[in-house]
């Protein structure tokens, strides 16, 4: 098993250009955001907007809309149940985001299956949350994008009928080929497998334990993947970030916030990416 470390992820991250502009760094849909659980797409798309993303659009519930513009300016938005509003948007982008805080209901169910159908094969498409329930459970057609699947380890039972004690590596890479995903395995230490290759984080700790953290890290793949050389680059440096940041926010916060590894989410990238940093003036 490869191991995802900090000299790995200096290598992988790409420097700005000087003669570039926001549609240089990838434009993002998220979808998601029920009545219920609009902070989850908010804090998704947040953590693609500190990662660098060059456009943002979030498709949520009408609802959202206030809080989204309150709290995420930088984002915009879209009735994410307006079908022709969101196919429009969806083909538009070079990578979608779909499922924190979606909901399961039928509504859910017609949201995703739009996205499916209309995504292409030159995009990107994340699953998340309940959008991996939605994708596993109910009949959806198969989307064309290259797909990105970020179950944690109840989802990953749920996807594999394994017990934790028949989640071997091995045995999991075989379940992947099945699903044709790219998989972000969320645990302790989170695997990727991607490329046939099983890649090991090596931070992460405890204090994550907190609503909102897998959100963030599907923002932050989606905010990452579209500005790196590769998406398993952007997966592997989005994966390792976002512990790494926890980890040092561990150090003198008892738990650490989403929204505390978000604020924290460019200063990293510039601290990583300092030794390769061009002058720009």
């Amino acid at each position: 098993m490869n191991r995802i470390t900090k000299e790995a992820v200096k290598a992988f991250m790409p420097t700005r250009e000087r003669n570039s502009y926001k549609g240089s760094y990838g434009r993002v849909l998220f979808v998601g955001g029920n009545e219920n659980m609009g902070g989850a797409i908010i804090l998704a798309a947040a953590a693609a907007v500190y990662s660098g993303a060059g456009l943002v659009t979030v498709a949520t519930h009408p609802s959202n809309k206030d809080a989204l513009h309150a709290r995420l300016p930088e984002a915009m938005f879209v009735p994410m149940n307006d079908p022709e509003q969101l196919r429009d948007h969806v083909s538009s982008m070079e990578m979608i985001v779909i499922g924190p805080g979606i909901g399961r209901d039928n509504e859910s169910l017609n949201i995703l299956r739009t996205v499916y159908e209309t995504v292409k094969s030159h995009q990107i498409l994340l699953v998340d949350g309940d959008g991996i329930y939605l994708h596993m459970n109910e009949l959806v057609p198969e989307p064309k994008a290259t797909l990105i699947l970020t179950p944690h380890l109840g989802e990953w039972r749920t996807l594999t009928k394994l017990s934790p004690d028949e989640q071997f590596v091995e045995v999991n890479q075989e379940y992947v080929k099945d699903l044709k995903a790219i998989v972000v395995l969320k645990k302790a230490r989170t695997e990727v497998y991607c490329d046939n290759e099983v890649w090991e984080n090596t931070t992460g700790n405890p204090s994550m334990a907190t609503g909102g953290m897998g959100d963030t890290l599907a923002g932050m793949i989606g905010g990452f993947v579209p500005q790196f050389n590769t998406i398993k680059e952007g997966v592997l440096s989005a994966v390792y970030l976002h512990s790494y940041i926890a980890d040092e926010l561990s150090l003198t916060h008892y738990v650490t916030l989403p929204t505390e590894i978000i604020k924290q989410i460019p200063i990293t990238m510039k601290e990583i990416t300092k030794d390769k940093q061009r002058k720009w003036l």
